[in-house]
């Protein structure tokens, strides 16, 4: 059973919410992308060269990424002649299977937040702009509503903006926000939170950080200060890093997410208004060029609407979800 297959048997009848969610919140890149192959599978009833050529001009349209794209096609070619596969709607169909291990096969795909004994601090990164501040209330509301207990640092002391719109969060989930002055050096706010964590038993410390990429070598630097002070107090500290990337970037979210890649080591990538975009290819794109998970993704505005991501579901929200 190939995987479309697989997925409409799966999901057949959506009881799951996060199911209807993923299908939502795909529905503008299902549209460009499941309607475009759906389209040209009509017009080749058997697959040709030209065939195979608007199939890479589709993936690339869809922010799969040149490399990836380049990469699945010739395995597509290769699949298919050795099974003597000419039929638009088999290729299409082993595309997606090909897309499907690709992604599985770089490794780890774990979602939550794992807590032991000791505060777990979670590391955020990303430009200005892509969401970092609501991303972060939404994952604080998430383990709020797990019963853990959290508390936030607003470690991108160069805005102004940025503390106060985190202070705002902190007051509307009834939770303590760590700061500093405005300008203040980001690591001593940073140490002033993980102290208050320890003292007050706190389950999950989430920490802002500035995003101003570009200048990489002070972000690094001011990155590895602030990682010191982390891991002078709390054991293994951070044990997470998040890098937030907004879809709607397109292939300028793949390079945002290299350079931080370079910057910092990461725990996991969180995509931010994946139902803004029409081309939903860029969580494979980052997967391919990074190999690090895609541990959440935003699927629209709302608390709840941030979903530990899945691929299954991601692929039929964007392959068949309707």
């Amino acid at each position: 059973m190939g995987l479309i297959s697989f997925l409409k048997n799966k999901f057949a009848k959506k009881e799951e919410k996060e199911v209807e969610a993923y299908s939502q919140g795909m529905e503008k890149s299902r549209e460009f992308f499941s309607n475009k192959l759906t389209n040209l599978s009509k017009k080749y009833k058997k697959v040709n060269q030209e065939y195979f050529e608007q199939l890479e001009e589709i993936l690339i349209e869809s922010d799969v990424g040149v490399n990836l794209t380049l990469k699945v096609i010739d395995e597509l070619l290769i699949e298919s002649r050795e099974k003597k596969i000419n039929d638009a709607e088999e290729i299409n169909s082993l595309l997606i299977d090909l897309l499907f291990e690709d992604y599985s096969k770089k490794g780890s795909s774990i979602t939550d937040i794992s807590f032991d004994n000791q505060t777990t601090v979670l590391l955020v990164v990303g430009v200005n702009g892509v969401g970092k501040t609501t991303t972060i209330a939404k994952i604080a509301n998430r383990y709020l509503k797990q019963g853990k207990s959290v508390a936030l640092v607003a470690g991108d002391t160069f805005r102004a903006g940025a503390i106060e719109q985190l202070c705002i969060w902190g007051d509307r989930l009834n939770i303590p926000v760590i700061k500093g002055n405005e300008n203040a050096d980001p690591a001593s706010v940073v140490y002033d939170g993980v102290k208050y964590a320890k003292n007050n038993n706190i389950d999950l410390l989430i920490v802002d950080t500035a995003g101003r990429l570009q200048n990489k070598q002070n972000l690094m630097d001011e990155l590895s200060k602030i990682k010191r002070v982390i891991s002078k107090e709390i054991a293994n500290g951070p044990q997470e890093t998040f890098l937030i990337i907004d879809a709607t970037t397109g292939q300028n979210g793949v390079v945002q997410a290299k350079a931080f890649s370079e910057i910092t080591p990461l725990t996991g990538v969180v995509i931010t208004k994946m139902d803004g975009t029409s081309k939903g290819g860029i969580i494979l794109a980052i997967r391919d060029e990074l190999g690090t998970p895609v541990r959440f993704i935003g699927l629209g505005e709302k608390m709840e609407d941030l979903k530990p991501f899945d691929l299954d579901k991601y692929l039929y929200g964007l392959c068949i979800g309707e």
